[in-house]
C-alpha cells in the first residue's frame, strides 16, 4: 500500500439532518464552524439538507424536500412558459 495518502486529520463530527432532525456522530474531516453538544461532548456540526433517515429511497415514503425555496423559484422562472403550453 501507499504510504501517507489518506487525511491525517479525521475526528468526530455530528451530522445532523435538517429535514427530520435526526443526528449523527462518524469520524471525517469536514471543515465546520458550528459545533453541537450532545451527551456532554462538543462536535463539530455539519447540517444535511436529506440523509438515509429522510432520503424516499431508504424511508419507501415520497416526500417533496423544498430547500429555500427552489421549487417557488423554479414555478416562478417557467410559470409564462406553463401557462402558454396550457393555453
Amino acid at each position: 500500500m501507499k504510504q501517507d495518502i489518506h487525511p491525517k486529520n479525521y475526528r468526530l463530527v455530528a451530522f445532523k439532518d435538517m429535514s427530520n432532525e435526526h443526528t449523527f456522530i462518524t469520524r471525517s474531516t469536514a471543515a465546520s464552524r458550528e459545533t453541537i453538544t450532545l451527551d456532554g461532548v462538543e462536535y463539530p456540526l455539519i447540517k444535511l439538507e436529506i440523509s438515509n433517515t429522510s432520503h424516499p429511497f431508504y424511508t419507501g415514503k415520497m416526500k417533496l424536500v423544498d430547500t429555500a425555496g427552489r421549487v417557488d423559484k423554479y414555478m416562478n422562472r417557467y410559470k409564462a412558459h406553463y401557462q402558454k403550453k396550457n393555453n
